[in-house]
């Protein structure tokens, strides 16, 4: 099922276009069918069905982009988020992840959200409230891949982590 980038809902894009506010497209396969729970590491999901990942998250939030033009969404207003822990496995985060700069060729800004998610906690084999320097890792690769907005639960750390990696990549 692809939830995502306003497919669930077929008024959403005409509301954000007649309102002139900016939209976040993201992808998104989530299915409790693909998932399973451990109680320290929480959920994942696992047998995603993709055949080839980044083409098809690229497709897809290429679609989600199209229905918001469609709409009257102005093209300055369109931020994509690759879905990163939702709807698919710890390898499929990581590539994506690894990969961003596929989706910021897109021609949109990217958000990403990589903050405390399952598969910080299924890599590194600790529990949400452990995963800063995870996400602080996911948080830095990703602006170096490409991300200009991050979603993030310990703002004022992730703030250096992210002033740093500006630093370091305007050098």
């Amino acid at each position: 099922m692809m939830s995502g980038g306003l497919k669930a809902d077929a008024e959403l894009a005409a509301v954000a276009a007649r309102w002139g506010v900016p939209v976040v497209l993201m992808h998104n396969r989530s299915s409790w069918a693909h998932a399973e729970i451990k109680e320290k590491l929480g959920g994942r999901y696992t047998g995603v069905p993709y055949q080839n990942l980044l083409e098809e998250v690229k497709s897809e939030l290429l679609e989600s982009a199209a229905i918001a033009r469609q709409a009257g969404v102005q093209p300055e207003q369109i931020i994509l988020d690759p879905g990163i822990g939702f709807g698919k496995t710890v390898e499929q985060n990581l590539a994506l992840l690894n990969r961003l700069g596929e989706i910021k060729a897109l021609g949109y800004p990217v958000l990403l959200g990589p903050s405390r998610k399952s598969f910080i906690g299924y890599t590194l084999d600790l529990p949400p409230d452990q995963r800063l320097a995870g996400t602080a890792a996911a948080v830095a690769l990703g602006i170096a891949r490409g991300a200009d907005i991050v979603r993030v639960h310990d703002v004022a750390f992730m703030a250096q982590v992210a002033k740093m990696t500006d630093a370091i990549l305007k050098k």
